[in-house]
């Protein structure tokens, strides 16, 4: 693991698994942004989400709200990615002002996350094709003459994605106060509204 998480820290890609689908993930550097976009063959518009181990470390790069916690606490772990306002910008391609954070709940990819600190979430696969479950093969799908592809052994248990929502300090009419669903998934529509319901 030392050596995985040593290749990381120098901005080489890793596959590893999440209570979804692999993710490949980089450190939050730009130099390390233009080697995944280039492995995924992604468009550069095409924003890439946060995976963090825990809220603490999400709030080294986000502000959270005195209600952000009970929210993430009411939904199981890693069904929900956040868009929130950064405390800095960061590159175009993770967002700008505003990122995607995804609290993640596999023990394993925790305890790299831990190590490396925050890795982009993006699923492991070219941008268009069909996502692999075994962390290893999407490795390998993703690995050329050039460059092979590290990964942490693991495989995913597939099916819908984390649910995307922009959290009310990013929506549109921040003085409404509301939370945006963007993409449902784990987590349905109406749940994170049922929940946001009681609150206001």
């Amino acid at each position: 693991m030392e050596r995985l998480i040593q290749e990381i820290l120098e901005g080489n890609c890793v596959v590893y698994p999440t209570s979804t689908l692999p993710a490949l993930g980089c450190i939050l550097t730009s130099d390390a942004l233009d080697n995944l976009y280039l492995i995924k063959k992604r468009a550069e518009d095409m924003i890439v989400s946060i995976a963090v181990s825990n809220i603490q470390q999400a709030s080294n790069l986000v502000h959270l709200t005195d209600d952000l916690e009970d929210f993430i606490d009411a939904f199981p772990e890693g069904s929900i990615t956040i868009i929130l306002r950064a405390k800095k910008p960061l590159d175009k391609r993770l967002g700008g002002e505003k990122i995607a954070i995804r609290i993640l709940s596999n023990k394993t990819a925790k305890k790299l996350i831990e190590q490396t600190g925050p890795l982009t979430a993006t699923s492991a696969n070219i941008s268009g094709l069909e996502p692999l479950n075994d962390c290893q093969m999407a490795a390998a799908s993703l690995s050329n003459t050039a460059a092979e592809i590290a990964y942490v052994s693991g495989i995913c248990p597939g099916g819908v994605p984390s649910t995307l929502i922009a959290w009310h300090t990013v929506c549109k009419s921040p003085n409404s106060r509301e939370i945006e669903v963007l993409r449902e998934g784990l987590v349905t529509s109406k749940e994170i509204q049922r929940w946001w319901k009681k609150q206001i």
